[in-house]
């Protein structure tokens, strides 16, 4: 055999290789990100570097439709259906247990929209990661926190296609999961939600109609909601990741080589993955602030709610009773969702500083390794998300009594004076 067919032959097997490679890396990245890239893609929300003016303007067109949509279709109809029910308190909490909600998805359409160009930096820099693979150990790295960020997204969407259940299918068979009375529902089925409408909904094609555009687009809000939620877990865990390989690196250090260019590639790797994490909190700071007013709210409301069922005895039917409790738990899971997320990335930052205070810098050159001190001095800051810059979200928050006081102070007030109302 000649040694050009031997060339040849090693070249293709190469080429395979290398082809085989490129596959496998972009079967992983998929994998990683298909499932909260289709939600957002399909309203718009998702964040591309590369669009023609078309394609852009069709991306904001379908924001637009979204919005208009859960605007017309559900916010203001609620609104007026509050106006309506003024005066009587179950009425107006069972209103607002909803629209604040929906309310919080429209913040988020915004919010997302409007810092879409900022986070396109960290869905190159996830490519790129993915691309960057040196071994296995690195991408079994990767991939468990893949897999942990795709859990808590299959989770999130079942919880929400369970509550959309309650909400829009049950109402059809006659089991309303709210309140009914003559003035939020004149027809014999129930709305989903509790509205109030300019024209007759009491006559059929419009109450079919309504019906079924108040079904979709809680839908469409409940997908919203969810994965703009499942987008900060994504970039959340993948920093984490990339996090988990320099603390790797710094941890065997020493038994590289080339150390000193091993050491510069996790600084610049450092502070890259600290500017993501500048990013992911300047986009989502605003988001929690007013999801934590809301929680807050919507806690008052649930405990008024409880209390009212021990003192007066109000009858509930068991669905209602099970969407009821089945709400309270989604709730508490979504709080604490967000403060284990804070909290994963707040440790896995300060673990960076610990393996470069564990390393064995006394092998290395002085020179080097004082290079070591601009990671630790960078790494002892705390590095967390925050609600609208002012509290950090860890379990520390979730769990302390101060904050819990507030939360609490606010909720036996509020209680106190619906209450007080009612007596009245």
């Amino acid at each position: 055999m000649s040694v050009s067919v031997i060339f040849l032959y090693i070249l293709n097997y190469i080429i395979f290789l290398t082809i085989f490679e490129l596959i496998k890396v972009s079967a992983d990245f998929e994998w990683a990100v298909k499932l909260n890239r289709f939600t957002l893609n399909f309203f718009g929300l998702w964040p591309k570097n590369v669009q023609n003016p078309r394609q852009k303007l069709m991306c904001n067109f379908r924001v637009l439709i979204i919005f208009l949509g859960i605007t017309f279709c559900l916010f203001i109809p609620s609104i007026h259906s509050l106006i309506s029910v003024y005066g009587d308190i179950l009425l107006i909490l069972d209103n607002l247990q909803v629209t604040i909600p929906i309310m919080s998805c429209l913040i988020r359409i915004i919010i997302v929209w409007w810092k879409k160009e900022a986070v396109i930096p960290i869905i190159n820099m996830i490519i790129k990661d993915w691309k960057k693979i040196k071994n296995d150990q690195e991408r079994n790295l990767m991939i468990r926190r893949a897999q942990t960020a795709r859990i808590i997204i299959i989770c999130s969407y079942c919880i929400m296609a369970l509550q959309w259940t309650f909400i829009s299918v049950l109402p059809i068979f006659g089991m309303a999961m709210r309140l009914t009375s003559n003035i939020t529902d004149p027809g014999k089925i129930p709305m989903p939600l509790q509205s109030h409408y300019i024209y007759d909904i009491t006559k059929s094609p419009q109450r079919e109609l309504t019906f079924i555009s108040q079904a979709v687009y809680l839908l469409i809000a409940a997908m919203v909601y969810s994965g703009v939620d499942n987008f900060l877990s994504l970039m959340v865990f993948h920093v984490c990741g990339q996090l988990d390989i320099l603390a790797n690196r710094m941890q065997h250090l020493d038994k590289y080589k080339n150390y000193p260019k091993v050491l510069k590639r996790c600084i610049e790797k450092h502070i890259r993955l600290l500017r993501a994490i500048n990013i992911i909190e300047d986009t989502y700071n605003r988001i929690l602030l007013s999801l934590f007013i809301y929680f807050a709210i919507i806690f008052a409301f649930y405990g008024f709610r409880i209390i009212s069922l021990f003192n007066e005895g109000n009858d509930m039917s068991i669905t209602h009773l099970i969407y009821f409790i089945w709400t309270i738990i989604n709730l508490f899971a979504h709080m604490c969702l967000y403060c284990v997320l804070g909290e994963i990335l707040v440790a896995q930052c300060n673990k960076i500083y610990y393996e470069a205070y564990n390393s064995k810098w006394y092998t290395m050159d002085p020179k080097v390794a004082r290079d070591l001190l601009l990671l630790m001095k960078r790494g002892s800051k705390q590095i967390c998300l925050t609600v609208g810059k002012m509290y950090p979200v860890t379990l520390a928050t979730f769990c302390s009594v101060r904050y819990f006081n507030i939360y609490y102070n606010y909720n036996i007030y509020y209680i106190k004076i619906l209450f007080s109302v009612i007596k009245i």
